[in-house]
């Protein structure tokens, strides 16, 4: 899977530097969603605007409380509140999982279904992550993939469209209620609440593909 960076929106045609910041948005929410924030990007947080890429619209509050949250926490901080919400000895106090929030259940025919859709993709897990393909931050990889990426006959606009649909709508609102609803929650409830807020503009824009 090719790497990640940072920020904003909307659909767009393949060349255009909109449809980069909405790869870019999925990428930054990946990693957020993977790991605690380290000092360069608590940095970038530090001077980003507070302004939304779209001024005014569904994301101009959830914008602006990520960045707060990122200004009011430190490495430290944000690295034990990742660690009490998604790790742990035994079971994790929130499940960043799409079978657990499908079925109840890790590691079934949801996961199975995504392997194969990946397959299909010509995509697959790096062997050192120890995270299962259906793990959130996988899932938003894949996108910002499929929207960034070069081969024209994956990364396009339906097949977007089709692995949002099936791999990420269905319950990743979920993912993003139980973590707000944590009370260890602080920087995550504002993680989760810009990514229930993106996915719902998304899920407007395929929505509208599709009238």
């Amino acid at each position: 899977m090719p790497d990640t960076d940072l920020r904003a929106l909307s659909f767009a045609t393949a060349d255009d530097s909109e449809e980069l910041a909405r790869a870019e948005l999925y990428g930054l929410l990946a990693g957020l969603w993977l790991a605690p924030p380290d000092a360069a990007l608590l940095q970038q947080f530090a001077v980003a605007v507070t302004q939304a890429p779209q001024p005014g619209g569904h994301l101009e509050a959830p914008w602006g409380d990520l960045v707060a949250a990122m200004r009011a926490t430190t490495v430290a901080g944000a690295a034990a509140e990742h660690d009490a919400l998604f790790h742990g000895v035994g079971r994790p106090e929130v499940f960043a999982y799409g079978s657990f929030y499908l079925t109840g259940y890790l590691n079934e025919k949801p996961l199975a279904a995504l392997r194969t859709d990946l397959a299909a993709l010509g995509l697959a897990r790096e062997a050192d992550r120890l995270e299962t393909e259906d793990h959130i931050a996988f899932v938003l990889e894949v996108m910002r993939y499929l929207i960034a990426g070069d081969d024209i006959a994956v990364c396009n606009l339906e097949q977007q469209r089709r692995f949002f649909r099936q791999h990420l709508q269905p319950w990743v609102g979920e993912l993003c209620v139980a973590t707000a609803a944590h009370p260890r929650a602080l920087v995550w409830r504002a993680v989760a609440g810009f990514t229930s807020a993106f996915i719902d503009v998304e899920t407007q824009g395929f929505d509208l593909l599709e009238s």
